[in-house]
């Protein structure tokens, strides 16, 4: 007869050997995440918590570095002048922002995260800037002041083509759609015709429409997991899905992570990941990643250092995701793409043909809607049924009052149907030498000008990168704003050309965007302590938080 103490040690054995293989799984995903914040939602989470709001005093603000009394005096008369410029060339706009401010939630987020937030208090006091404007034309917006600004913002990626081509499809799209009106549930003729032109452009057997690029991946998701009966979604670090639950744990999610692992880009421990589990339903892939893997997309709010990072591999992301394509079919899994925000900016077949790389499914947004909000998903047959004939209760549902909108499709249609013109052919064609050459021009003359300033590029899209360490690169972007060159309100992050800036206009960014670097460094931002260094910043402004939250607690 055993003793109870060896039935103990034998049971606890045998315990232990049974959480092996999932204490080998977990180990296996541990590993699979980035090491930084970005990697681990639930711990993003709580430093976000824990971070304490302080803001600088005027005389911190010229000397956050520690900059010497003379630069300080300097860069405090550079600020003044650049905010007595755009505050009075600006009035009317920047008047009635800050009357819609007071209602309007988004402007308030906007304009309080526009730069690292110990400076955002005083600048906001000081430096105004307006968000409102009244007309386009080309490659240019002009505010309620009559100022002209050169357009960077490509409407957030839905300006691929130039203004006036939207414009165009916005008009003749309502034209086309104007005697049904509004009338919704039952479909305009257009819709057919886009159906069967997204199944061309996508190589997938059919379509659902939504109303923004969020909601689209969102279905996609959520039909994934129907067909597959599986929980968990795959996203890589960094990647933006839009905002809702699954696809943005961390800061900006009030809710814990559930349901999603956020793994690393380019990693043989992701593809472990990807081997082994067996509840995953879907893996995420935004093509704009390939500018800057496992990084966020870049803001200058974030910009507390000179460390942000980017540059574009073409040969090694198609190996990456023809490794994807390999183990998503080995697995089951389902591959896709999320298109809404790089849509068409590749190319007429978007990343897949671009790559190579052929998604299950596909999600489109943005400049498809010709100038109108659209969500669209493309999908495998097997993949967009929503509903079992053999459990007719059993459903995946998804509707909405506005999905196929007549007036969305009658632009959608314009928009489709000018996609194979001439002029368009024209904008995509040989489109990396074009643009990989426009970034190049543009490196080499801030290069000449002896700035710390450098571009990287995917296509048509440009991220700005400093090359010294430093505390003030965010003020570039009210540098270039004085140039009238017009920014989104994530900076100096992200400038997004439309295809159809010519040689010419490309060439008066260029001088434009020199300018501004050099009247910036005249001013002083960009002096430099002997030894600094990006890890000393980090350090500066750890000791900052640390010290505000312990005289808190």
């Amino acid at each position: 007869m055993t003793d109870p103490l060896t039935l103990t040690w034998l049971a606890a054995a045998a315990a232990a050997v049974a959480a092996l293989p999932r204490a080998h799984r977990r180990l296996q995903l541990s590993l699979a995440k980035h090491p930084s914040l970005t990697g681990h939602a639930r711990m993003a989470q709580r430093v976000a918590r824990l971070l304490p709001g302080y803001a600088y005093g005027e005389a911190r603000f010229f000397a956050a570095d520690d900059a010497p009394a003379d630069i300080a005096a300097q860069r405090r008369r550079g600020f003044e002048a650049l905010a007595h410029t755009l505050n009075t060339r600006h009035a009317r706009s920047i008047a009635l922002t800050q009357q819609a401010r007071e209602g309007l939630s988004d402007l308030q987020f906007t304009g309080a995260y526009r730069v690292p937030f110990p400076f955002s208090p005083l600048l906001r006091a000081r430096l105004s800037l307006g968000s409102f404007v009244q007309r386009s034309d080309g490659t240019t917006i002009t505010d309620l002041d009559g100022e002209v600004f050169t357009d960077l913002t490509g409407s957030y990626g839905v300006n691929l083509f130039g203004a006036d081509f939207y414009k165009a499809c916005m008009a003749e799209g309502l034209a086309r759609t104007a005697e049904l009106g509004p009338v919704l549930g039952h479909l305009h003729p257009a819709v057919a015709w886009n159906v069967a032109q997204l199944q061309a452009l996508s190589g997938l057997d059919e379509v659902s429409f939504h109303m923004s690029g969020t909601e689209a991946v969102m279905q996609a998701v959520r039909l994934a997991r129907y067909h597959t009966r599986r929980t968990h979604v795959v996203r890589f670090c960094g990647a933006y899905h839009g905002w809702w639950e699954d696809v943005q744990p961390g800061p900006g999610n009030p809710m814990p992570p559930k349901n999603v692992y956020t793994l690393k880009e380019r990693d043989a421990d992701t593809l472990r990941v990807l081997r082994t589990r067996k509840d995953i339903a879907c893996v995420l892939v935004n093509p704009l990643q390939a500018l800057h893997p496992n990084a966020a997309a870049p803001g200058d709010s974030g910009l507390i250092d000179s460390g942000r990072r980017a540059g574009y591999n073409k040969a090694a992301t198609i190996a990456w995701l023809k490794q994807l394509r390999e183990v998503c079919t080995a697995r089951g899994i389902v591959l896709i793409f999320d298109e809404v925000f790089m849509g068409f900016r590749l190319g007429t077949g978007g990343a897949q043909a671009y790559f190579g790389v052929q998604a299950d499914m596909v999600t489109y947004g943005k400049t498809l809607g010709g100038g109108f909000p659209v969500g669209v998903v493309c999908g495998k047959a097997a993949l967009m049924k929503r509903y079992r004939e053999d459990r007719p209760a059993d459903i995946c549902f998804a509707r909405g009052t506005f999905n196929a909108h007549p007036a969305v499709m009658g632009a959608m249609q314009v928009f489709l149907e000018r996609l194979h013109s001439a002029p368009v052919k024209a904008m995509l064609a040989d489109l990396d030498a074009t643009w990989d050459g426009r970034a190049a021009q543009l490196n080499a003359r801030l290069a000449a000008a002896g700035v710390p300033v450098r571009v990287a590029n995917l296509a048509s899209v440009f991220t700005v990168l400093y090359t010294e360490p430093g505390r003030y690169n965010w003020m570039l972007q009210f540098y270039l704003r004085r140039e009238r060159l017009l920014l989104s309100w994530v900076g100096s992050g992200r400038l997004i050309f439309s295809h159809n800036f010519s040689d010419a206009e490309f060439d008066d960014v260029c001088r434009r965007f020199v300018a501004a670097a050099v009247a910036m460094q005249a001013d002083g931002w960009w002096w430099r302590a002997p030894a600094a260094s990006n890890k000393a910043i980090r350090r500066r402004v750890l000791r900052e938080a640390l010290a505000r939250r312990l005289r808190r607690a």
